[in-house]
C-alpha cells in the first residue's frame, strides 16, 4: 500500500515545479515486477525486438575482448549496462503506458517516444548516463592497471586465475565492486523514475532528477532492494553470453514503468492526446517505409 510522502506541488506561472512522491512498501516492488512480467507476456515479440541489441552487443563485446586483449574490461562493460538501461528502455515505457490506457500497443508504438514533447530532456539525461558509463569504464581500467600493471592477460583461464587466486586479484574484486557500487547508486538516484516521469508528465531533466532523488530519499530501503533486484536479474540474464537479457531487460523496463506509477503521484490534469489512428495490417511490401510510421501521416 502506498502513501503520499512529499510536499504539495508548487505552481510557478502555471507550470508544475515539483511532483508528489509516495512512500511505498516492499510488496509494491513485487507488484511492479509482476505487472512488468504481464506486459512482457502481452507483447513479448515487441519487447524482444527492442532489446535484442543487448545480447548482440554482449556477443560483440565478448569477441572484442578475445580479439583485442581487453579482457579485464569485459565485466565492467557488462555491469555498465545497468547505468544506461533506464535510457535504453524508453520504448518499453511507452508500450507499458499505452497498455495501461487500455490500448493494444504495436511494436512501432515504441518509436512514438521520439515524438514526446520531453524527448529533448530525455536525451539530455541519456547523454549524462552515457558519460557516467564512460567514466565507470575509465575508472575500472585504472583500477586494473593499478593492481596488475599494463601487462595484458594471456587468456581467459590466465585472467581468471590471476583474479580469483591471488591477493592482487581479491583486491581488484573488492575495490572494483566498491567503486562500481557507488556508480550504481548514483545512477539509481538520478534515474529510477526520471525517464517515465519525463515521458508521462513532460518534466524537465532537472525536475525529473530532483524527483528521482526525492523518491530514493523517501524510500531508501525499498530503492536499495530494487537496485539489488536489478543487479541480480542482470547478472542472471548475462548467462550465457548475455542472451538472457532478451527477457530480463524488457521485464525490468516494463516493471520500472509500474514502479514509477507507484512512487510518483499521477498528474490530476494530464495533457490531452490525439486519438490513435488504427494502423491496420502491415505487409512485407511496406518495408522499409514501415520503419517510419509517421511518414504515412498527411
Amino acid at each position: 500500500m502506498t502513501t503520499v510522502f512529499a510536499r504539495p506541488k508548487l505552481q510557478l506561472f502555471g507550470v508544475s515545479t515539483a511532483f508528489v512522491v509516495r512512500k511505498i512498501s516492499l510488496s509494491d516492488l513485487g507488484n511492479a515486477l509482476r505487472l512488468g512480467w504481464e506486459d512482457f507476456k502481452a507483447i513479448p515479440t515487441h519487447a524482444i525486438v527492442l532489446c535484442v541489441m543487448y545480447p548482440v552487443l554482449g556477443l560483440f563485446l565478448f569477441r572484442l575482448v578475445i580479439g583485442y586483449s581487453v579482457l579485464p574490461l569485459l565485466f565492467p562493460l557488462a555491469a555498465g549496462f545497468a547505468l544506461i538501461g533506464p535510457f535504453a528502455a524508453l520504448g518499453l515505457y511507452e508500450l507499458s503506458r499505452r497498455r495501461e490506457r487500455g490500448e493494444e500497443p504495436g511494436a512501432w508504438d515504441a518509436i512514438e517516444v521520439l515524438r514526446a514533447p520531453s524527448f529533448g530532456a530525455m536525451l539530455e539525461l541519456g547523454v549524462l548516463l552515457f558519460v557516467l558509463f564512460g567514466v565507470w569504464i575509465g575508472a575500472a581500467d585504472a583500477i586494473y592497471t593499478a593492481t596488475f600493471g599494463h601487462a595484458p592477460a594471456a587468456s581467459i583461464p590466465d585472467f581468471a586465475e590471476r583474479v580469483l587466486t591471488t591477493p592482487a586479484g581479491w583486491t581488484l574484486i573488492i575495490v572494483g565492486c566498491g567503486v562500481g557500487f557507488l556508480f550504481a547508486v548514483l545512477a539509481l538516484c538520478i534515474s529510477v523514475v526520471s525517464f517515465p516521469l519525463m515521458l508521462d508528465q513532460h518534466a524537465t531533466a532537472i525536475d525529473a532528477i530532483r524527483t528521482s532523488i526525492r523518491a530514493v530519499k523517501t524510500n531508501p530501503v525499498e530503492m536499495a532492494v530494487w537496485g539489488l533486484v536489478v543487479a541480480v536479474l542482470l547478472a542472471v540474464g548475462s548467462l550465457p553470453f548475455f542472451v538472457g537479457l532478451c527477457v530480463v531487460l524488457p521485464v525490468l523496463g516494463h516493471a520500472s514503468w509500474h514502479l514509477y506509477r507507484k512512487v510518483v503521484e499521477p498528474d490530476q490534469n494530464p495533457p490531452q492526446e490525439e486519438p490513435r489512428t488504427p494502423i491496420g495490417h502491415r505487409y512485407a511490401a511496406d518495408f522499409p517505409a514501415s520503419l517510419f510510421p509517421w511518414s504515412r501521416e498527411r
